[in-house]
């Protein structure tokens, strides 16, 4: 289903389709970031995508319950947004051959994670809200709120620690 196809006629629609994109690009995410951080030198961004990745996990279940408010089965619709960040941090990680550069992509290719994650997120909890749904949209701030802080722990980390180290 594309995003501006027929079978998208309403806010329900188009929440629920969302709803399948972020479930999809969550366990895409459980994924990858067991790779990412066995990539990682750093043991701080490697201890972080570990620690992010059990939030993930939580993620996955916040959204089941989302799925299940709804009374609708969790079903996931493909990402190609998500496939594509995924994708790059692979190419870009196999390019790289210096460790602490590498570190400083990893955070690149993380962030641009959490951004996308972030966008989505925050569409779900002003959605939930319009079609009077406060339940979903506080389970879903939940994630929201992680997300951001995964996202500012990340950019800390780069700017205080690994951009410092791949420069030099």
């Amino acid at each position: 289903m594309g995003l501006f196809t027929k079978d998208i006629k309403t806010m329900n629609d188009l929440f629920v389709h969302q709803l399948q994109d972020i479930y999809y690009a969550e366990h895409q995410l459980i994924k990858a970031l067991p790779q990412m951080a066995e990539k990682a030198t750093d043991q701080q961004l490697k201890q972080g995508f570990l620690t992010h990745l059990d939030e993930t996990k939580t993620h996955v279940t916040r959204l089941e319950q989302v799925f299940k408010m709804h009374g609708i089965a969790p079903k996931a619709v493909d990402c190609p947004a998500i496939d594509g960040i995924i994708e790059e941090a692979d190419e870009v990680a196999g390019e790289v051959d210096d460790k602490a550069v590498l570190d400083a992509a990893l955070i690149n290719a993380a962030q641009a994670a959490e951004h996308y994650e972030i966008t989505r997120y925050g569409s779900l909890v002003a959605w939930s809200k319009q079609l009077g749904r406060t339940d979903a949209a506080a389970v879903l701030q939940k994630t929201l709120d992680e997300e951001k802080a995964t996202d500012q722990k990340l950019t800390k980390l780069a700017e205080t620690t690994v951009n410092l180290r791949a420069a030099s």
